[in-house]
């Protein structure tokens, strides 16, 4: 979990965001785009959240962004950082917890971090394995300043 060390700070909830975006469906000319809407479904997320705690203002909003989750990270915090410009939330940091993919061994138990799309056990060499991390798109916390 990503940890800003804020002292005023309430740590709100957990929830994916990538049952309300069309993650993987864009096209790559519309790479932008995707990450736009990204962007606007994690703020649309706070403002549900901050109407739900009256009073309180938003000081950053934490994701969980995997190495294959079809988003890149730049263009979303860019697209975040247009959508909140002039606005009241200008101030509202977007912090990404970067999580790589890793693999899940049916053989041998053993979890290992996939290397150059390389979905072999290293361990044993096998080739019955799971994806267990590095396709996430969730919000994992939203940081309020109470009023």
């Amino acid at each position: 979990m990503c940890e800003s060390g804020r002292d005023s700070a309430i740590r709100l909830f957990s929830s994916p965001v990538s049952h309300v975006t069309a993650r993987g469906a864009a096209r790559a000319h519309d790479k932008s785009l995707h990450e736009l809407s990204i962007a606007q479904a994690i703020l649309d997320r706070v403002a549900v959240e901050m109407r739900r705690h009256g009073g309180a203002r938003p000081s950053a909003v934490g994701i969980r962004l995997g190495e294959i989750s079809g988003v890149d990270r730049e263009a979303l915090a860019f697209g975040f950082e247009a959508l909140v410009k002039d606005t009241a939330w200008e101030k509202l940091l977007l912090d990404v917890d970067y999580c790589r993919r890793r693999h899940h061994c049916a053989a041998c138990a053993r979890e290992f971090a996939v290397l150059d799309f390389d979905t072999a056990c290293p361990y044993c060499g096998a080739l019955n394995t799971a994806l267990i991390s590095g396709d996430e798109l969730d919000i994992a916390y939203i940081e309020v300043e109470e009023a």
